[in-house]
């Protein structure tokens, strides 16, 4: 079973949308992955357009893909290098470091990581 950044099993990230280079769920990676797509990141407005601005569209729905379109709030599996351009950008989203592969620490330290681990509290306090 692949493991997370703790060293633990990695939990899914999300089935609805359906995330993960795989398409699994989890964020899962392989040798054929070459975007490591290993951070399972929270989808907020300002990261959806920047990366749209950066020429990854994750706004727009693609049903030839089966792709429905991201939203805030969605958890998805992005690639570390996008997110590394996120937060170096100041837009980078909260993690689900549970749902985060091991893999993502060959280009982000776990302390960095931790930093914008995604807590449920956090949501409901910006709800109010």
């Amino acid at each position: 079973m692949a493991k997370n950044v703790f060293g633990e099993d990695l939990i899914t990230c999300s089935e609805a949308p359906l995330t993960g280079y795989y398409r699994n769920g989890c964020c899962e990676t392989g040798p054929e992955d070459l975007g490591t797509h290993t951070v399972c990141a929270v989808m907020t407005e300002e990261f959806l357009l920047f990366s749209r601005s950066r020429g990854n569209d994750l706004i727009t729905p693609r049903p030839e893909w089966a792709f429905p379109g991201l939203n805030p709030g969605d958890r998805w599996c992005l690639c570390a290098s996008r997110w590394i351009e996120a937060y170096q950008a100041g837009v980078a989203p909260f993690i689900i470091l549970e749902a985060t592969h091991e893999k993502t620490l060959e280009w982000i330290p776990l302390g960095e990581l931790v930093k914008f681990a995604w807590r449920a509290e956090e949501k409901s306090d910006s709800a109010t």
